[in-house]
């Protein structure tokens, strides 16, 4: 039987198309896909991401267990509310998982991770939290909604008590506070500004009418897909696994190797992969003819074959684009295999789309 979260009558009661999102009776669309795509590049949209995992995470040593375990650098979270975004690595180097953690004390942080991967997440947080007396509490009581677009915050701020709006307003990108009883932050899947919410279970439905009566309005998978891929933002188990390695997936930047003297799970790996150089890389496609790039088809080059990772049609640009792995040194000349042609596309840096405008060269 299929998880349902908090908001799915809300979903039912507008008509939503809902389908199987790893297990979870999620809303495809609410009618138009492609309405609901411009809604949140053009004003704000709303995303029920309940599916989402929040795990706290209490203990003295906290701060230790999280420098280990993440190959981004947890030091860096100096100010309570302050959120990081990281992989979590095998020891081969591998990505079990992305995720954001946030910083409320030197004893409580908060983590989101995959709804897909909960399972292998939380056995994996566990198995290395005893060392270091954390205590791992998964909060199935709260529900997620993300507000994004260029009117989002406004209208969220709107919402809100005269004694916490200043203070929601003023938050910085990738920070987080309490407000009326909400986890506020300010982040995001869609390339646009915005808040993810956290909100008690038992208010969710009443806090998604109050939105709509803002005027936000509901989209679904299908549009959160294409405005993260426009905003060149990874997915999980389709532009990177255990296989590869936050090199390979676009995300060294997200990879703390210095101080040398942090030993992080994956860490070996890492610096012998850069220090041999790293045999793959993610790029930006662009196809300025007919055509759709789909994920799995094949990317040809001079330096052998690569993979479409994630493909579709950007409803921002009007044309097909796509994330792919080629081997390192590819070059220019590229064409993907769509159904027996070779069909020539241009290699681009992403993202493609940044705050509603498309980047220069694509």
């Amino acid at each position: 039987m299929l998880k349902k979260t908090a908001l799915h009558p809300a979903h039912l009661a507008a008509q939503a198309k809902m389908v199987d999102f790893g297990g979870w009776d999620m809303p495809l669309n609410y009618g138009s896909q492609l309405e609901e795509h411009h809604l949140v590049r053009r004003d704000a949209g709303m995303f029920d991401v309940s599916h989402m995992t929040v795990v706290d995470l209490h203990g003295d040593r906290v701060r230790a267990f999280l420098s280990e375990l993440l190959a981004n650098d947890v030091a860096k979270l100096k100010v309570s509310g302050k959120a990081l975004y990281s992989c979590m690595l095998t020891e081969q180097g591998g990505v079990i998982d992305d995720l954001i953690v946030y910083y409320l004390t030197e004893s409580f942080f908060r983590m989101v991770v995959n709804a897909a991967t909960r399972d292998k997440d939380l056995d994996w947080l566990a198995r290395h939290a005893t060392r270091f007396g954390v205590t791992l509490t998964e909060r199935r009581d709260l529900a997620m909604v993300a507000v994004q677009g260029p009117n989002a915050r406004a209208k969220v701020i709107g919402l809100l008590s005269e004694g916490v709006r200043a203070k929601v307003e003023k938050l910085g990108k990738f920070v987080a506070a309490e407000a009326d009883g909400l986890f506020i932050a300010r982040t995001g899947y869609t390339g646009e500004d915005g808040f993810e919410i956290m909100v008690p279970e038992t208010d969710a439905v009443t806090f998604w009418n109050r939105l709509l009566d803002a005027g936000v309005k509901p989209a679904g998978l299908g549009a959160r897909d294409t405005l993260r891929l426009e905003a060149g933002m990874n997915l999980y188990g389709q532009d990177m696994d255990e296989t590869v390695s936050p090199f390979e997936a676009a995300l060294a930047w997200t990879v703390s190797l210095e101080p040398a003297t942090r030993a992080f799970i994956g860490r070996d790996a890492l610096a012998e992969q850069k220090a041999a150089g790293v045999p793959r890389e993610m790029i930006g496609l662009v196809l300025d003819d007919k055509g759709v790039m789909r994920h799995g088809q094949k990317v040809l080059t001079s330096a052998g074959d690569g993979e479409v990772l994630s493909g579709t049609f950007s409803p921002t640009l009007g044309k097909s684009i796509a994330l792919a792995r080629v081997p390192a040194g590819a070059g220019d000349d590229l064409k993907v295999d769509i159904r027996g042609k070779a069909v020539p596309v241009r290699k681009v840096k992403f993202p493609f789309v940044r705050d509603g405008q498309p980047q220069p060269g694509i």
